[in-house]
């Protein structure tokens, strides 16, 4: 139990880790900050189709990818439709901020991270109360090393809206907190919650998928610099196509 407990919480807050490179990184160009979109659209599309929808079809079949992917775009679409296109509001000295100003892209990104946390830490505790010897640390460590990309996308998404870096840090690092508490609701319900897993995982299939054709594509390549974003969009997927090998 105790290693359940500190290797689920691990994983859960890599993404906190992965936001230090955001934080630590300067003020960008416009080339730059279009780069870096395509690259996060590009590990965002890798993990949908490299990870989440196969790992869906090969639990649930091809039923329940379909419903989880379609449920996934329809709710992303219904949020953003009711989020208000409205920007951030800050000070001078970057000192003031109000969560329900922060632009409808990156409170799109933070929701459809945090929903694709769910399934994972459910898949997480299944994994520990499955009776497999060693299933559950392996899934811990691969889903861990899978999060701090996370963890950087959302942290440079809410830097670029003018949030104080230490408010984006906290705000990456608590999206953790539902994979977390996910984790121990899959080991104590685990014949329930493996019945959920496919689904949730074909839905933050679906959710991520919205995002990347419909916000972070079009933006980044909108400003004549679409040759260095396309290039930039397969170096994201190709680090997350090898993570998800490796790991």
């Amino acid at each position: 139990m105790e290693e359940f407990i500190l290797a689920s919480g691990l994983s859960a807050f890599a993404t906190g880790l992965g936001a230090i490179p955001a934080i630590l990184l300067r003020n960008t160009t416009h080339r730059g900050k279009d780069m870096l979109l395509a690259f996060s659209a590009g590990m965002m599309m890798a993990a949908s189709m490299f990870e989440l929808i196969p790992e869906s079809l090969n639990l649930g079949g091809y039923e329940a990818a379909f419903i989880g992917i379609f449920l996934g775009m329809l709710i992303l679409t219904l949020l953003e439709q009711n989020i208000p296109h409205e920007h951030i509001e800050r000070t001078d000295n970057n000192e003031y901020f109000d969560i329900k100003m922060i632009d409808r892209k990156a409170l799109l990104i933070i929701m459809a991270i945090t929903l694709h946390n769910i399934p994972e830490g459910l898949s997480v505790g299944v994994s520990y109360n499955s009776g497999i010897e060693g299933l559950g640390l392996l899934i811990a460590l691969a889903i861990g090393v899978q999060n701090a990309p996370e963890g950087f996308i959302i942290a440079f998404f809410l830097i670029e809206q003018g949030v104080k870096k230490s408010h984006a840090f906290l705000i990456a690092l608590g999206t953790g907190c539902m994979e977390w508490i996910a984790a121990f609701v899959g080991f104590w319900l685990t014949a329930v919650a493996s019945q959920l897993v496919p689904i949730g995982l074909a839905f933050a299939a679906g959710s991520m998928l919205y995002i990347v054709y419909k916000e972070l594509i079009p933006e980044s390549h909108g400003d004549g610099y679409a040759l260095s974003a396309t290039y930039s969009f397969t170096g994201g997927l190709l680090l997350m196509v090898a993570m998800t090998w490796f790991f």
